[in-house]
């Protein structure tokens, strides 16, 4: 049996957070988000339910990528069907904490308060934020028009933009 060896490099993880019930603009925007991810190596972690986060899962699977759903709830079946990697916490909005550690950048796609908790916690721990149509204002968030500005802008801050590899 040949014994593998550990990986040298960890994937990127980058965050996407937003809407439980966005706009059609916003569900087009998120898709898109998550085809960037998936085209920059990237892994994208979320909350694993409807709304923005199964469509930027959707547009992550579709273009081949991974996608993490920390899920609020204790069974992994509520995941949307994008998810491919599901992790049932029971949690409830305490979730948002991890959803914010794993990921090394956010991209918010508009949202309510569960989003602007990611987002703060986001802040807080240093981490890039790029803000799609969510909570204007917020000091330290990056305000982008689309979403391939969104996803450019937190791989730069992670000085990751020039290769689009995943670390």
């Amino acid at each position: 049996m040949e014994r593998r060896t550990a990986n040298p490099k960890p994937r990127l993880i980058i965050g996407v957070i937003g809407a439980a019930n966005p706009s059609e603009q916003g569900y087009a925007a998120a898709r898109e988000v998550g085809r960037r991810i998936a085209e920059a190596g990237a892994v994208l972690v979320c909350g694993g339910l409807g709304g923005v986060m199964e469509a930027a899962c959707r547009g992550c699977v579709e273009a081949g990528g991974e996608t993490l759903g920390i899920l609020p709830g204790a069974g992994a079946e509520q995941a949307n069907p994008w998810v491919t990697l599901a992790v049932p916490t029971n949690m409830g909005h305490a979730r948002n904490v991890i959803i914010a550690h794993t990921a090394r950048a956010l991209i918010a796609v508009e949202g309510e308060f569960g989003t602007l908790s990611e987002m703060a916690i986001g802040l807080k721990l240093e981490r890039p934020v790029a803000a799609l149509g969510s909570w204007p204002g917020l000091p330290g968030a990056v305000y982008c028009d689309t979403p391939e500005q969104a996803v450019r802008s937190v791989l730069e801050r992670l000085g990751c933009c020039n290769d689009h590899e995943g670390g």
